[in-house]
């Protein structure tokens, strides 16, 4: 059984231009245990997929699909039970740590609030848990960061503090939103190594919403790569970075820097992404495809297996018409 269930999720926004469809008809599921990820652009819908799955989407919202967790459907949950399973069940750890945490309560009353409310945990009770949690993520002198307030902590130990947060009422899956983007490059390698550790250890599933291509490669074991609100490629992650099948996963790939790679231009991917509002006919890549055909224009392409991988594409990684 999966721990978690996703099919056909769409999440649509009335706007001034029309209705923006910034989800359009995502399946996945994850086992207990494992890490996938969640890649594509910004805009791509890779953090409204998150958003959904914890209940956070913005008001107005008009969500279709199911979202199973536990076997447990979520959608359409009261609130008061959402709130319940939210830090309990499924904890998220969002990009920047500075507007996810109350700049004018300490970190110790932060953190306790989740032990208080789901747990029945007193004061006392919580704030050891605390100083453990914090030991847990590598945080030194944790009595003194429970008494500190955000703005006197770094960047990186900010986001220790949110992880510990998250883990303090042992969720079954954690839900990482670019954790590491607000973060300078060597303090992003530690909390890489953090995750990854506190996966070993916990026994935590972990849903990784990411753009950086390395950081999927070094945590999680499946990806799934999206684009205009769709699923255009999954499969497992070193097959998919290694053989893409999807014209979008091999124009990412491109464009990403490395090391040792000279003084030559990276080679962006064309164009710019799609308003939700105006999506183009056919494939929504199509516009910016260097492979795209007339074919590509009219008709939206159905999943494929290519190999151990599903890509959405007329065309098979070789380049040939299916």
């Amino acid at each position: 059984m999966s721990l978690l269930r996703v099919e056909n999720l769409r999440i649509r926004f009335a706007t001034a231009r029309g209705v923006a469809t910034v989800v359009d008809g995502v399946d996945f599921s994850m086992q207990a245990g494992e890490a996938l990820a969640i890649v594509g652009e910004s805009g791509s819908g890779k953090s409204q997929t998150a958003l959904a799955i914890m209940g956070l989407l913005e008001e107005g919202a008009q969500v279709e699909g199911r979202i199973c967790f536990d076997d447990r459907e979520l959608l359409g949950l009261p609130a008061p039970e959402m709130a319940r399973r939210r830090g309990a069940g499924i904890a998220m750890v969002f990009q920047d740590p500075m507007s996810s945490l109350n700049p004018h309560l300490t970190i110790g009353t932060q953190m306790a609030e989740g032990l208080i409310h789901h747990r029945g945990a007193s004061r006392t009770q919580a704030r050891a848990a605390s100083l453990r949690m914090l030991d847990a993520v590598q945080l030194s002198d944790g009595a003194r960061r429970l008494a500190q307030y955000p703005h006197e902590l770094s960047g990186g130990q900010r986001q220790r503090v949110l992880i510990a947060t998250s883990l303090l009422c042992e969720p079954r899956l954690l839900i990482a939103d670019e954790p590491t983007t607000a973060l300078d490059v060597s303090v992003q390698a530690q909390i890489v190594a953090l995750l990854a550790q506190l996966r070993r250890e916990l026994g935590l599933s972990l849903l990784l919403i990411a753009h950086d291509l390395g950081l999927v490669a070094e945590l999680c074991e499946r990806s799934l790569v999206m684009y205009a609100g769709r699923a255009m490629e999954s499969g497992p992650t070193r097959e998919v970075l290694a053989a893409p099948a999807h014209p979008y996963t091999r124009a990412l790939l491109a464009a990403r820097p490395r090391i040792g790679g000279g003084s030559g231009r990276l080679e962006a991917i064309e164009g710019t992404a799609p308003d939700p509002a105006r999506r183009p006919n056919g494939c929504a890549f199509h516009p910016r495809c260097r492979q795209a055909a007339d074919r590509c224009t009219q008709q939206v392409p159905s999943p494929r297996v290519v190999g151990t991988r599903q890509s959405v594409c007329h065309f098979d990684g070789a380049g040939a018409v299916r």
